[in-house]
């Protein structure tokens, strides 16, 4: 096993976490009215928006002052990403160890690739 695996018990952690993060959102009533989900991926797409300013201009956080916007921003889309895995009951940390593990094996994601015309550059 590479230091770089997730483990079981590391996608456990995050399955919880998840939990933990939706329980709280049905608590606050952000689920007591129907949303659609395209729209709570477009909140998802806006948190990415306010990371991508925050760092643009460099910008801290208006409510945690101590940290930069572009982390606060980054933590809200996470946020909010597995709130909604966990209203459609998906099994986000699963399939982030799982594709962790593949991506490792892709040939687009050697560097000797990417490098080449037509490798991704980004």
């Amino acid at each position: 096993m590479s230091d770089n695996e997730i483990t079981l018990e590391e996608t456990l952690i995050l399955a919880n976490i998840q939990k933990k993060i939706h329980n709280q959102a049905v608590e606050m009533g952000w689920h007591d009215k129907p949303r659609d989900f395209g729209t709570l991926i477009a909140l998802c797409h806006s948190e990415l928006s306010e990371a991508l300013e925050g760092a643009r201009k460099d910008l801290w956080d208006d409510h945690l002052t101590d940290r930069a916007m572009v982390e606060v921003e980054l933590a809200d889309c996470i946020i909010r990403i597995l709130d909604l895995a966990g209203r459609e009951g998906l099994d986000v940390a699963g399939a982030i160890a799982e594709k962790h593990s593949y991506n490792r094996t892709r040939a687009d994601h050697q560097l000797a690739n990417r490098e080449k015309e037509g490798g991704k550059k980004f």
